[in-house]
């Protein structure tokens, strides 16, 4: 329960962290650009989200301006009123005119005082008509002076005192787009003062088409409510560039314009006049301009799309920080718990998975105008396997420093590497495991030592232990403790190789060899003492045992107990009898698999077991 505890603590951890460290990142602008790319791909696509239903977009196109070039732009008052006259006719609802002059073209001409002549005072007659009407609304436009001070550009008076609703006539044309400049929001308040025209254009008509008065404190439209206040919103673009259902106005200028297919089809909608030919700079980047075929969006189709949104109610809509924090934990949680339950290097193999599986909910929630984040959960998803990985390193370094005091006396440096990379961690507090035991002390030690001095007898003991340890070290066994003259190995008991008799023998002949040199230095070091042949013995069997820290609380051990270790005690013993150097249990050489090469085969009866057990004498191993 304890390990449970820990590990639910250390989850709730990387959960809580990673998702508090990515909700802090998705605030700052290098990631609201990576999530407005991931929004904008979105748009791509998707294509054509939605059919508008309530704008139409009047094109000064190319088409338009060739009809009538000789006519500059400027003196296009007549033309302005006969397309507002053609559309009203056809039943439309608001009509917006994204074309601004700042002196009209009476005005312009009274300055030339022309003799006998009443063009200066009727040349815009049939556009003063159209703009008396009231279903007109004339744009201004904010401008940023050198001296950082914000002016309002107005039509000329003459023109707006012909409007029946004054100011709210007037609608700001201005668009905003973010720091990449794509546009993607609006703000339907630009100005909260009533007292001026402080609207957006596309704000206005909206109002008019919903019948709202734009007088007001706040307006309630498709369910959503709009307060006067410089607020930026999102515009649900219906589609991209092309989207909006468009007509030239060369065709609202035509003598048959009322019996037009495309002009009959504007009936009930807000038609916005707007220029979108070759010449024009009223493009922006939108959502839709990315990818191989992007382009731009003619400023009045955007101020069609925003009418759109405005009417509609279909605003892409951002999780609430209740729900943010929720949607982040639950994939990092889910993460979380994977890059918890597999290493670090599974962990990696799945993130490009986890980071795929981001953008699925993304896409479907946006088709429903829902704006899931992508990259603020994929910086989360790195943030909790990065976490993760600390933990992973931090535990590790401390296992590995306990695991180097407990066995760094028994086993080899690579064995404890070995160790920490298993999964399955050793459990210190006793488990049974099949191993391989070996025994081993040197022949006559009693006599031997009787001929040498305390303090040569710990030395030869020393350079003996020193060279029969590596083989042991070397096969990945654990020297379990020296008993006297004596050497107890164990091999499979701290890291649970599957071929650990194999690894038994080969370091009980690895021994053997290594007693054969130590010959020459005992005859080196004592040539005069006559202290006979230096010989070994050792026994070997395999079968389960006891493994685990034994001892009191202030003096324990790592070491292997049971009827294994006593058998491989008694068949050490045993090698005298049989007159060999190393004699394996049955049970150690099937263990062993094929290669064992044997010489004598003997089945004896050991003390301490009712059965007698098979022996052989171990001769070599192949490979």
């Amino acid at each position: 329960m304890k390990g449970i505890y820990k590990q639910l603590l250390r989850w709730l951890g990387v959960v809580a962290t990673a998702s508090a460290l990515a909700m802090g990142v998705a605030r700052t602008d290098w990631l609201a650009a990576l999530e407005n790319v991931y929004y904008d791909y979105w748009h791509v696509v998707a294509g054509v989200r939605y059919e508008p239903q309530n704008t139409a977009f009047i094109t000064v196109d190319d088409a338009t301006l060739l009809a009538y070039k000789d006519d500059p732009l400027a003196f296009w008052a007549p033309y302005w009123g006969q397309a507002f006259d053609a559309l009203s006719k056809a039943g439309v609802k608001v009509i917006g005119l994204d074309f601004i002059y700042t002196v009209s073209a009476e005005a312009w001409l009274r300055k030339l005082d022309l003799p006998d002549s009443n063009i200066s005072r009727e040349y815009d007659t049939p556009f003063r008509a159209a703009l008396s009407r009231g279903n007109v609304v004339l744009i201004t436009h904010l401008v940023d002076l050198p001296d950082g001070k914000l002016e309002l550009l107005l039509p000329p008076d003459d023109q707006r005192l012909l409007l029946p609703g004054g100011n709210n006539d007037l609608g700001i044309a201005n668009l905003y787009p973010d720091p990449d400049k794509h546009v993607r929001g609006f703000y339907p308040v630009m100005i909260a003062d009533p007292a001026f025209p402080g609207l957006a254009f596309n704000m206005q008509m909206a109002l008019r088409a919903a019948n709202q008065d734009p007088g007001l404190a706040e307006w309630r439209i498709a369910g959503e409510t709009i307060k006067r206040e410089l607020k930026r919103m999102p515009i649900g673009y219906a589609g991209p560039p092309g989207t909006i259902p468009t007509v030239s106005m060369a065709r609202l200028l035509a003598p048959n314009a009322l019996d037009d297919p495309h002009v009959k089809a504007l009936r009930g909608k807000v038609a916005i006049i707007a220029a979108n030919n070759a010449g024009t700079s009223d493009r922006h980047f939108t959502p839709y301009s990315r990818g191989a075929n992007a382009e731009q969006m003619a400023g009045g189709e955007i101020h069609a799309n925003i009418v759109e949104t405005i009417l509609t109610g279909r605003y892409p809509k951002p999780l609430t920080l209740g729900q943010e924090i929720a949607y982040v934990g639950l994939f990092v949680a889910f993460a979380g718990w994977l890059f918890l339950r597999f290493s670090v290097g599974g962990g990696a193999a799945l993130m490009p998975v986890l980071l795929a599986a981001v953008a699925p909910p993304a896409y479907v929630a946006f088709q429903a105008d829902s704006v899931l984040p992508v990259a603020e959960v994929q910086s989360a998803l790195i943030a909790a396997f990065l976490l993760t990985f600390v933990l992973r390193l931090t535990g590790e370094e401390r296992e590995r420093a306990r695991m180097r005091q407990i066995f760094g006396r028994y086993v080899a440096d690579d064995v404890v590497n070995v160790l920490l990379a298993e999964d399955r961690k050793l459990d210190l507090a006793g488990e049974m495991k099949m191993v391989t035991v070996l025994f081993s002390d040197i022949r006559g030690f009693t006599t031997l030592s009787e001929k040498l001095t305390a303090h040569e007898v710990v030395e030869m003991l020393n350079a003996y232990f020193t060279r029969v340890a590596e083989p042991i070290l070397a096969q990945g066994g654990t020297l379990d403790k020296y008993i006297g003259d004596a050497v107890m190995a164990v091999f499979g008991s701290t890291v649970s190789y599957p071929d650990h008799a194999r690894r038994g023998l080969k370091a009980a002949l690895g021994m053997q060899k290594e007693a054969e040199g130590f010959k020459e230095w005992m005859l080196k070091r004592f040539p005069d003492r006559e202290l006979g042949e230096f010989r070994i013995g050792v026994g070997l069997y395999t079968g389960e045992a006891l493994v685990g820290n034994i001892g009191a609380p202030k003096r324990l051990e790592f070491a292997t107990i049971g009827d294994t270790v006593n058998a491989a005690s008694r068949l050490e013993g045993i090698t005298k009898e049989m007159q060999c150097v190393i004699a394996a249990a049955e049970t150690t050489v099937k263990a062993a698999g094929e290669g064992v090469r044997t010489g004598k085969i003997e089945t004896r009866q050991v003390k301490g077991r009712a059965e007698p057990i098979r022996i052989y004498e171990i001769l070599g191993v192949d490979g």
